[in-house]
């Protein structure tokens, strides 16, 4: 709860880099504090955590109009136009989605880290790195935290592979996706790629 109010407070009245830069270093000092870490390090994570918090706000805001719009398609709907393969080997689970051209679509959140293949058509992607036009074969790495909304061009086919001993799909997606992103495995996960790619 005080965590929230600090953060009500700074929205409201954010401090500037270098009032923050002052609070950084007088607070070592007042506490004694040893980091391993420099302020610019910490204000650069800081910044990157404000601009992904921002984001999220912004799909999941359009992902709950885009359901209760007119246009929306039904569950039903949804998975007969979107059909899934699921098939299973030594310790994976491989998930193959076809998408037809001229789909709107947003996906679940992504848990783990895990690999995706698109194996046929053109699609456009939207993250909170900006928006990539992909075309088959294309492969790439899915973060733990993403969550995209893709526009598909042409027919596509989707994979993605999990790594997981299980084979009940149920299970397997409650293992692989988060309901929120307050979800502790996503900030566990990104936190630990955030501090390794800025070797904190």
């Amino acid at each position: 709860m005080e965590l929230n109010k600090i953060n009500e407070q700074a929205e409201k009245n954010p401090l500037s880099k270098k009032e923050l830069k002052k609070q950084f270093v007088e607070k070592t000092k007042e506490l004694g504090i040893k980091h391993t870490f420099n302020f610019d390090e910490a204000y650069e994570i800081g910044q990157e955590l404000v601009r992904r918090q921002t984001f999220r706000n912004k799909i999941v805001d359009f992902e709950d109009k885009l359901i209760n719009s007119s246009v929306a398609l039904s569950q039903k709907e949804i998975q007969e136009k979107n059909p899934v393969k699921h098939s299973f080997a030594d310790g994976c689970y491989v998930r193959e989605i076809f998408n037809p051209a001229g789909e709107l679509l947003v996906t679940k959140i992504h848990k783990k880290e895990h690999p995706f293949f698109l194996m046929k058509g053109k699609m456009s992607i939207l993250t909170e790195d900006g928006v990539k036009h992909i075309q088959a074969p294309h492969h790439g790495i899915t973060k733990p935290g993403t969550k995209r909304i893709i526009y598909t061009h042409t027919d596509c086919v989707f994979i993605t592979v999990h790594a997981t001993d299980k084979t009940d799909v149920a299970e397997i997606e409650n293992e692989v996706i988060a309901k929120d992103f307050n979800d502790p495995a996503i900030s566990l996960e990104e936190f630990k790629q955030l501090t390794k790619n800025k070797k904190i």
